[in-house]
C-alpha cells in the first residue's frame, strides 16, 4: 500500500482550486506523492476525517503531513509543490521579512476565494 508524503483537502468546486490540484495531480501522476481529498465529496466526513467542521475546511486550504499532523495556509502550499519536486518555486515564502508577507496575502485570498471564484 502507497503511503503517500503528504495530503491535501481541497474544495473540488472551487474552479481556481481545481486548475492548481489538476496541474499538482499531473505533476504527481507517477510518484504519487500526495493524497488528494476533495471536501465537496458527499463521502467526506469532515469531523472524522479531520477534527474539523466544513467551515474550518472551507475557510482556508489544509493538509495532513504522515505523521498525522494537520497544516494551514501557505505551509500546504510548500509541502503540495515540494512533493512534486518544485519546492524550491515556494521557499521565499518561508523567508523571515517575506513569510509575513505571503501569509497576508494568502490569508486574504482565502477570506474572499468563494466571492472571487463566483461562488
Amino acid at each position: 500500500m502507497k503511503t503517500h508524503e503528504f495530503e491535501v483537502f481541497y474544495d473540488g468546486d472551487c474552479p481556481l482550486c481545481m486548475r492548481e490540484i489538476n496541474l499538482l495531480k499531473f505533476l504527481d501522476r507517477k510518484r504519487s506523492a500526495i493524497k488528494f481529498t476533495d471536501i465537496t465529496d458527499p463521502l467526506f466526513d469532515p469531523v472524522a476525517d479531520t477534527g474539523l467542521t466544513m467551515d474550518v475546511l472551507m475557510a482556508e486550504i489544509y493538509g495532513r503531513l504522515p505523521n498525522g499532523e494537520l497544516v494551514t495556509g501557505m505551509e500546504v502550499f510548500r509541502q503540495l509543490w515540494g512533493a512534486v519536486g518544485l519546492g524550491f518555486l515556494f521557499a521565499p515564502t518561508k523567508w523571515r521579512y517575506l513569510s509575513p508577507l505571503f501569509d497576508s496575502l494568502y490569508s486574504t485570498f482565502a477570506k474572499n476565494r468563494l466571492r472571487l471564484t463566483g461562488r
